[in-house]
């Protein structure tokens, strides 16, 4: 009985510990409260990573597969998108070059906008989009019919075979179909000149090439592969943390977009300022 009373008599303390642990809190908004949860578990999701990137058996097979169907099943898409690209921006800066007697810049101005800026960041929100998306399903799926579970009880690491692999290869990939989105975006600008001129492609290429310079495809590349990264551990952890059911799925596929979209702008900012403190 000493017991009991002796319970009874510390547990609204503890419920009053409680209650002012909530009222820390209760004050922000529930999207911040998510925001801040959210930016907490893929924290440590990352970290976990890092920690398991380079534990064996390291998943070679598993990562060419999801390469080829992350990266080269989305050249079409990146491709088509890149030439549109090139083609609206030279149609745009023609008429107003042209003004100004500038016509002979088109090329440089449209590479330059194109290999520093546009190409990378469309390149990656198109991606996040496509493959983000897929991956937080794929993943949510997984989750929801416990084949994750069902890896562990056989005694397999989940998060080297699924995670691990998917981040290498978007981190891989998405260089990759930003230099091909580039050039094809480069093969649109030329039509678009080419329309109402006649601009021979020997003259172009001289033009594009004179335009770049080292400094200029560096940040490009690098930013392109914390880009890949984003993409792949965004989509990872909605689709490894996915809710239950099929509006789970829904919302880690959701989720992993909006996030990846979100990391692209805050990288491009981050980069464009550290390009301009060193270069």
């Amino acid at each position: 009985m000493i017991k009991l009373q002796r319970k009874n008599s510390t547990s609204p303390a503890k419920e009053d510990e409680v209650n002012e642990e909530e009222k820390d809190v209760s004050f922000l908004p529930v999207n911040v409260q998510d925001f801040f949860l959210t930016m907490g578990g893929l924290t440590k999701f990352t970290g976990q990573f890092f920690k398991n990137v380079f534990k064996p058996p390291f998943e070679f097979n598993e990562i060419f597969k999801q390469a080829y169907n992350l990266g080269f099943k989305s050249l079409f898409l990146v491709g088509l998108s890149a030439f549109i690209m090139g083609l609206v921006l030279t149609l745009q800066v023609k008429p107003t070059l042209v003004d100004f007697g500038a016509e002979s810049f088109i090329p440089a101005m449209v590479t330059i906008s194109i290999v520093r800026e546009i190409g990378p960041v469309l390149t990656a929100l198109i991606c996040a989009g496509k493959i983000g998306s897929s991956i937080g399903a794929e993943l949510g799926s997984m989750k929801v019919t416990e084949q994750i579970d069902a890896m562990l009880v056989s005694g397999t690491n989940p998060y080297n075979y699924i995670v691990v692999t998917r981040v290498l290869a978007t981190t891989l990939m998405i260089p990759v179909l930003v230099m091909y989105a580039d050039t094809v975006a480069m093969l649109g600008s030329f039509l678009g000149i080419n329309l109402d001129g006649d601009v021979s492609l020997s003259l172009f290429t001289s033009q594009v090439l004179s335009a770049i310079d080292f400094s200029d495809l560096v940040p490009s590349f690098s930013k392109s592969v914390f880009f890949g990264f984003a993409i792949g551990i965004v989509g990872c952890y909605m689709g490894y943390n996915a809710g239950e059911g099929t509006v789970g799925v829904g919302k880690a596929a959701n989720s992993s977009v909006v996030v990846a979209s979100l990391f692209i702008f805050v990288i491009d900012l981050l980069a464009v300022q550290i390009t301009q403190f060193f270069i």
